[in-house]
């Protein structure tokens, strides 16, 4: 079930999105009122609430309403800059010890540096994005209420299946709540409650999303399915419990409380259920990570396919951007490098030397490990993790070579494992011995020595946790949780915009909330130190 279209839900992406403004941002947000049909008109035929609730997955994945580039949802930008995977990663990568940039594409070097302002274009399309995937959402859930689906004449199987629907699509608000709340505190709290037509939404605290998040998955969880019951890409229990156990387990960082222990359960009910690890750890990022086993350890994944969803954001960035230099484009499945991305050597020291952890996937052919001059491609050590190859080294569908098939992960198995271990190591509850078990098992399958319980810390789960999981959206997050990611207590190089890494302000644990956001509705508060 690799193709979301035909796949995954059986109807094309091409659909028309009702969109209502949304005050958040001076970027465009389209289709505007000129190009759309009202919410009722498209929900006449009942095939259009499935294909809706297509439009609202593959609002993670797609980038405009015809392919990688022409018709974008938002305006302002490059399109493929825009696409929500890839200003995800960029601000929860690229400002970490994982990963720099050569480019001098606007400000995306300020990223790393740690020296963004809110006029930074890339923060500011990312702002928008989760905006847009909002006010998405919020429509679909408005337009499929108890009474309007009655006054529609729908059959009770149909209404029934709706409901479940709208879980999912509650969910996946939840989703971009949390990375909201994760990246920029607070915001406009709108949902399908608030007013469809124009208004400037008030401002919601950081403490009031996570009460808004925290009580949608409490509520919506009994109606989701039981753990890979679902369709393929489609949201279960098991992923209410993963962004239910994240909230809690960043819980001090968001509003002030410690909540490991009450995260600790819904890591239990994840590890007890039918998701299982994948045998091989390169494999889980390859062009068939649909179908290879590794669809067995994605609890949620956003899919990509070379044909059905082109972006150039997404896999097909985390594939291209990285190659450069001396590096076999055809091992990569793809038609050429666009040579921009690479790691540190704070990053790369993580990894034992004496040992082969298939999770070091570093290219240094040509290559020097420090970094002297951040635009040349060939200072610092390439990572080699997302391919455009199966397991049997073939292309993905594109046979062009442009555009990725491989599925990015949001929640893995693996993840909750070392969640487990880091509450048990904290304090909070579970046994150590377990939580040696579950991290030995991570390591066992990557090839790395077994550690003992005495080795099993607070700074070796900050590390194994980039190791396991780095080029995945969540180093930013983690950094943070430990107290490392601003200040002095931990630099890389280039952090602080010094070769050797300096400390930077603590505010910047905050993203700012983009100028142009609040210049289009006052009732925003900008975040302090911005």
């Amino acid at each position: 079930m690799k193709k979301i279209q035909i796949k995954l839900l059986g109807i094309s992406l091409l659909l028309l999105v009702i969109l209502f403004p949304s005050c958040t941002s001076d970027l465009n947000q389209a289709p505007d009122a000129g190009d759309s049909v009202t919410g009722d008109q498209f929900f006449t035929d009942a095939a259009s609430y499935k294909q809706n609730l297509a439009k609202l997955y593959a609002g993670f994945a797609t980038s405009g309403q015809s392919g990688p580039a022409g018709t974008p949802d938002i305006s302002g930008i490059d399109e493929g800059e825009s696409q929500y995977i890839r200003g995800f990663w960029l601000m929860q990568e690229l400002t970490t010890d994982e990963a720099v940039i050569g480019w001098n594409d606007g400000t995306i070097k300020d990223l790393h540096a740690q020296t963004w302002t809110p006029l930074d274009r890339f923060i500011t399309a990312t702002f928008a994005r989760f905006s847009f995937q909002i006010v998405n959402c919020n429509e679909f859930l408005r337009q499929t209420t108890d009474e309007k689906l009655a006054a529609r004449g729908l059959d009770a199987g149909l209404v029934t299946e709706i409901k479940a629907y709208r879980a999912e699509a509650r969910f996946l608000r939840a989703l971009t709540y949390w990375h909201l709340i994760d990246m920029f505190g607070g915001g406009s709290l709108v949902t399908e409650d608030s007013p469809s037509s124009f208004y400037y939404p008030e401002y919601a605290t950081r403490a009031e999303l996570y009460k808004f998040v925290d009580d949608e998955l409490t509520a919506i969880t009994p109606e989701l399915k039981e753990p890979k019951t679902n369709e393929a890409y489609r949201v279960d229990k098991a992923a209410a419990w993963m962004l239910q156990a994240k909230l809690y387990m960043n819980s001090k960082v968001y509003i002030g409380t410690d909540k490991y222990a009450e995260a600790l359960p819904l890591i239990n009910n994840i590890i007890a259920s039918s998701y299982s690890l994948h045998t091989n750890y390169n494999q889980l990022f390859l062009a068939d990570n649909d179908k290879n086993g590794a669809q067995n350890e994605f609890i949620f994944a956003i899919a990509f396919d070379g044909l059905h969803t082109q972006t150039y954001g997404g896999t097909t960035f985390l594939t291209h951007a990285p190659v450069g230099g001396s590096m076999p484009v055809e091992e990569f499945g793809i038609s050429g490098g666009w040579a921009g991305i690479r790691t540190t050597a704070a990053f790369v020291d993580k990894f034992d030397v004496n040992t082969t952890d298939a999770r070091g996937q570093f290219y240094t052919d040509g290559q020097t490990k420090e970094i002297v001059n951040m635009g040349n491609f060939n200072d610092g050590y390439a990572v080699q993790k997302f391919r455009n190859v199966d397991v049997n080294g073939v292309r993905g569908s594109d046979k062009s070579g442009t555009f990725s098939d491989a599925d990015f992960p949001i929640f893995r198995l693996a993840d909750a494992y070392l969640m487990y271990a880091e509450c048990a190591v904290r304090g909070a509850g579970g046994s150590l011995g377990t939580a040696l078990t579950y991290v030995n098992a991570i390591r066992t399958r990557a090839n790395a020595t077994t550690i003992s319980q005495g080795e099993l810390t607070e700074d070796f789960i900050l590390d194994e946790r980039a190791r396991e999981f780095h080029w995945e959206g969540q180093r930013r997050t983690d950094l943070i949780r430990f107290g490392k990611f601003t200040g002095g207590s931990y630099l890389w190089p280039w952090k602080g915009n010094v070769s050797g890494g300096a400390p930077t302000q603590l505010y910047r644990n905050l993203f700012p909330i983009p100028a142009t956001a609040i210049s289009s509705n006052s009732k925003l508060q900008q975040n302090p130190g911005y």
